[in-house]
């Protein structure tokens, strides 16, 4: 019969004691991780209540930090609906408008049929339209006709499904206000585009700039620029007839516009640059004009 040597024996002895040793370290660390999870626990009341004052004390960021606990660890309870609704607002509060637009996802899609699925609806919505204009745009006058929209299209869509489907909401007002503002701005940004391009002599990305403010953005006050554009890079381009049928409706709409005559002409406009010579374009400018020109 074989035997071990006594080294073999020894050594497979230890490795036995010591795996059973590591695995009561293992059990133990377990069972105090999950005692210490329960312990640090609090009751769904709890973080609700604690959530609402923080709220009504206006420190939002302990408000979002107990309505996220309670989301974690109860997140089907007596609470789940409201908490999921102030978050929303604890976040928008707190500066965080992606946070806001993603908690506001959540509830309509967990709460599709809600009563208060009007208000998640606007309140992603107020998210989106803050979120390209910067935290100064919320509490400060400034000019934002000349920023990129982005996600102002989607605000717009937001306010637009509110007032489609909840037009009787208490938020359907002020969404339509903001709709306006949202087609004023982004026909603004288009008619900031077309001065871009004619400072450049780019003029028919100009003229598709300004086409484009008068079909699609016809009930905004840029109209009335967007058609000046239209006539003077028309002129400027050398197309006569169509310079005088959009001069036309011009004068038709806006009678008393700058850009015409008195006697309702079409004023060439120069949009602050001089028209260039031959001369001037091939040396750069560097010459200068001859005399007698403009």
């Amino acid at each position: 019969m074989t035997r071990r040597a006594p080294f073999q024996n020894a050594q497979g002895s230890r490795q036995r004691t010591t795996g059973k040793a590591l695995a009561c370290v293992l059990i133990t660390l377990l069972v105090a991780g999950c005692a210490s999870t329960g312990d640090d626990t609090l009751p769904e009341e709890k973080y609700y209540e604690q959530a609402r004052s923080s709220m009504n004390a206006g420190n939002f960021e302990s408000a979002q930090q107990n309505l996220e606990a309670l989301e974690t660890y109860y997140p089907f309870g007596r609470y789940a609906e409201q908490a999921q609704l102030d978050l929303i607002y604890a976040r928008y509060q707190n500066l965080d408008l992606q946070g806001a637009r993603s908690a506001a996802d959540r509830f309509l899609r967990l709460n599709p049929q809600s009563e208060n699925a009007d208000y998640a609806l606007y309140m992603r919505g107020i998210a989106s339209y803050y979120m390209d204009l910067g935290l100064a745009a919320r509490y400060f006058p400034i000019e934002v006709d000349a920023r990129d929209p982005g996600q102002q299209r989607q605000a717009f869509d937001d306010f637009s499904q509110l007032v489609n489907r909840y037009p009787d909401s208490r938020y359907a007002a002020d969404a339509r206000q903001r709709m306006i503002a949202i087609r004023n701005r982004m026909a603004g940004q288009e008619l900031a585009a077309a001065e871009y391009y004619i400072k450049r002599e780019a003029y028919i990305a100009a003229l598709n700039r300004a086409q484009t403010v008068v079909e699609d953005y016809s009930r905004t006050p840029a109209v009335e620029e967007g058609l000046v554009i239209m006539a003077e890079m028309y002129a400027r381009l050398g197309l006569d007839q169509e310079r005088e049928d959009t001069a036309r409706v011009l004068a038709q709409n806006y009678p008393d516009s700058p850009a015409l005559s008195d006697d309702g002409d079409f004023l060439r406009q120069s949009f602050g640059i001089r028209d260039r010579t031959l001369t001037s374009v091939l040396t750069f400018g560097l010459l200068g004009e001859p005399e007698g020109t403009e």
